[in-house]
């Protein structure tokens, strides 16, 4: 797994045993199940209820692995039941608002413009876009070597508008702090890799300039980059391919998000017509 998810089932489980103050061997399912109800009260999704159920459950695994507990408690635990997610769009119009709105004479203007394109014009995962190297981007080919979810490795196509965004963003890119951060593409004004925070603010800050009133975040440019290419006509698995989604379930969402489009093209092409 990624060092993301190690860390976020760390923190769940921490959480857990830190509220229970009991040796895993003592705990129960009703434990478990107010410690949800709990944390649900606070205003937790129920997407989040359910990975931290996956956290736990993982954990107990482990425990009963060890010999540390009979059974897992979390057996006997339902998990939320999920809806499908469909995540916020932004139009075509909106996205090219958002870009044009960048300032490229300010000192980070060519830079944010770049992250920015390739953000949507590959479809790139934050953790993706910050830790992209220029080795990796080969102009000549229009491809660029995307590290994704468990170091798996796949080819993306680099769109013009993004790799001119790139190039002219190389000519004014601050000098790297220290070697290991040479090849590193997106840099901070001190030469140090960019986080995923500085990139998130980045997005609502330039939302905001924009006008764009929605609840956006990074992977907002990654979902509706997709949503654009399935209704421009792109066939599913090469989205899938693209995206890097294991199973293309994951990426069927798209379908689901913009109904005017499918509905359009059924009824032109429909035999009764």
């Amino acid at each position: 797994m990624s060092p993301n998810t190690v860390a976020s089932y760390c923190h769940d489980v921490e959480g857990f045993l830190t509220w229970c103050d009991l040796a895993p061997a003592a705990v129960r399912s009703a434990d478990i199940e107010t410690y949800l109800g709990q944390v649900r009260d606070r205003g937790l999704s129920k997407r989040s209820s359910a990975r931290l159920l996956s956290s736990l459950r993982s954990y107990f695994d482990w425990c009963v692995q060890e010999g540390e507990v009979k059974d897992n408690p979390c057996d006997k635990v339902d998990a939320p039941k999920l809806g499908k997610y469909l995540p916020a769009v932004l139009s075509v119009e909106e996205v090219t608002a958002i870009l044009e709105s960048v300032d490229l004479k300010k000192p980070n203007g060519k830079r944010d413009r770049a992250i920015l394109e390739v953000l949507y014009g590959c479809g790139l995962r934050v953790s993706e876009a910050a830790g992209l190297l220029i080795s990796h981007i080969h102009f000549a080919e229009g491809f660029v070597d995307v590290i994704g979810k468990g170091n798996k490795q796949r080819l993306v196509p680099l769109g013009e508008m993004a790799a001119d965004a790139i190039q002219a963003y190389l000519e004014d890119r601050f000098p790297a702090a220290s070697r290991q951060h040479e090849d590193l593409l997106f840099l901070n004004r001190f030469g140090k890799p960019l986080s995923r925070i500085a990139i998130f603010n980045l997005v609502k800050n330039q939302a905001m300039i924009a006008g764009i009133r929605k609840e956006i975040s990074p992977h907002t440019f990654r979902h509706s980059f997709a949503t654009h290419l399935i209704e421009n006509g792109a066939d599913l698995r090469i989205v899938q391919e693209m995206l890097g989604h294991e199973s293309i379930l994951t990426t069927e969402i798209y379908t689901h998000i913009d109904s005017s489009t499918w509905h359009q093209t059924i009824l032109e092409h429909h035999p009764r017509r």
